[in-house]
């Protein structure tokens, strides 16, 4: 129980927070010899339902004025989302067995923070009703290397967002927009797979969706503050060190 929470806890603040959710996810068991449940599909699709839910909760007022007032906005968010969603059918199994490995993940961790580094000090003063379809477009695009594991798909969103001189804050609300459809996604071919699963630890499957909507819910609040002061730095700091030290010793 201890261990689905802390994980949960893990993936609520890392999948908003831009330092890769998946690479914690990865480190963590391994780091604290973690075997059994919490490795498991099933345990995998309750804490995505944790921050689908976080999400969806944080922005409520925003999707509802999106479809009400701003379906132009809406519309080219779904389109951005297209080349995330196909990129994940064809390519999801590849990553899993072959883009995993603790060498891969430090190095994507190392190169992302470079990237966000450098794209901050691009950032200007578009928001999200400048965006255009091409806009859009360029930032789903970068949202398909989230695939692999250690890039982040907020740090690689919101860096997409500075490189195109959008403001720090709205680069990160449009970054969790984007993210809505994915998670919403891999958490309902994650339910049809684990369907007919015989056995589910209920206990486990709660404690771990609970655990990262509160922290996912947090995670987005504080994010979105903090960029409206500080550029993204301490991130990118973090993430090398977390780089350095998963290369050093894993």
């Amino acid at each position: 129980m201890l261990e689905a929470i802390i994980l949960g806890i893990i993936q609520g603040i890392t999948e908003f927070l831009p330092v890769s959710s998946t690479a914690h996810l990865i480190i963590t068991p391994r780091l604290f010899g973690w075997m059994g449940t919490v490795n498991s599909l099933t345990f995998d699709i309750a804490l995505h339902a944790g921050t689908l839910l976080a999400v969806l909760v944080f922005f409520f007022k925003e999707w509802v004025r999106l479809i009400l007032h701003e379906k132009r906005l809406l519309l080219f968010i779904v389109i951005a989302t297209i080349p995330a969603g196909v990129a994940g059918l064809f390519l999801e199994e590849i990553v899993e067995n072959q883009f995993r490995s603790p060498h891969i993940i430090a190095m994507s961790l190392f190169l992302i923070s470079l990237f966000m580094l450098i794209t901050d000090r691009l950032s200007g003063n578009k928001g999200l009703p400048d965006l255009n379809l091409k806009d859009c477009l360029i930032i789903g695009l970068f949202q398909t290397l989230a695939l692999i594991p250690g890039v982040s798909r907020s740090g690689i969103t919101i860096g997409a967002g500075f490189l195109l001189g959008m403001k720090r804050e709205d680069s990160a609300r449009f970054s969790f927009l984007l993210s809505t459809p994915v998670i919403a996604g891999a958490t309902l071919l994650g339910l049809k797979r684990i369907i007919h699963e015989p056995q589910i630890d209920y206990s486990l499957f709660i404690s771990g969706m609970l655990s990262s909507f509160i922290a996912g819910l947090i995670a987005i609040g504080f994010l979105i503050k903090y960029l409206q002061r500080y550029r993204i730095d301490l991130f990118v700091y973090y993430r090398i060190l977390l780089a350095l030290l998963i290369f050093l010793f894993l």
